[in-house]
Order: structure tokens, then C-alpha cells, then sequence
């Protein structure tokens, strides 16, 4: 009984490893404002505003696909009306970047970005 029940929870646990799928990309036209400057300052090599922008990304939450430590990045996209990071990033992959995730609930669910 207990095999079965290990078996059970590790299919699920394997259905919802990654959230990041090719049918959630969002374009990004779609992504707010503050995305669209955060993702000039991510072209441009910054300067950003805030000080934990550029830092490693470890994906402990394991929702965007596995790569080495290193490979993804994160960067704040400010929320109106915040006055700390607010919960929305843009995480790229990739030196230079070649993929960007965009995720407005804190690491929660992320969404490709299509460029």
C-alpha cells in the first residue's frame, strides 16, 4: 500500500515540476509597462535600480525547466504604488540571454515571454 501511495505522489509531483510551457508564453506586448523598461535595462546591461538585480536565480521552486546553477537571472519589475520589490520579476537564461520568463505572483507560476 505504501509503494502505491509513493508511486501516486511522485506522479503528481512530476505533473506539476515545470509551470513554464511553451501554450502559457505570453507576448510581450502583454507584459505591463514596467516589464517592457525592465527588459531594456536587462539589453542594455543596466544600470538597475535595485541591488539584487542580475543575481543568481537557484529555481529551488523547480517550475522553469533544470539548468546548472548560474544559467537563469533575476531582475524586479517595479509595482506601482510599492516601495520594495513587489512580487513581479522577469528571469532570463542563458549568457547572453536567450530566454525570458515572466512571473507576477513571486516565483508562484511563470510564463515564457515571446520576443
Amino acid at each position: 500500500m505504501m509503494r502505491k501511495l509513493l508511486v501516486l505522489l511522485g506522479m503528481v509531483c512530476a505533473c506539476f515540476a515545470f509551470t513554464a510551457t511553451a501554450g502559457d508564453a505570453i507576448p510581450v506586448g502583454q507584459l505591463p509597462a514596467e516589464a517592457h523598461a525592465t527588459l531594456d535595462l536587462i539589453g542594455r546591461g543596466g544600470p538597475f535600480p535595485y541591488r539584487r538585480d542580475g543575481i543568481i536565480f537557484n529555481n529551488f521552486e523547480q517550475r522553469l525547466p533544470p539548468e546548472p546553477r548560474g544559467y537563469y537571472h533575476e531582475y524586479t519589475v517595479p509595482t506601482p504604488g510599492r516601495k520594495d520589490r513587489g512580487a513581479r520579476r522577469i528571469i532570463t537564461g542563458g549568457a547572453p540571454p536567450v530566454v525570458f520568463y515572466y512571473t507576477g505572483d513571486h516565483y508562484r507560476s511563470f510564463r515564457e515571454i515571446q520576443r
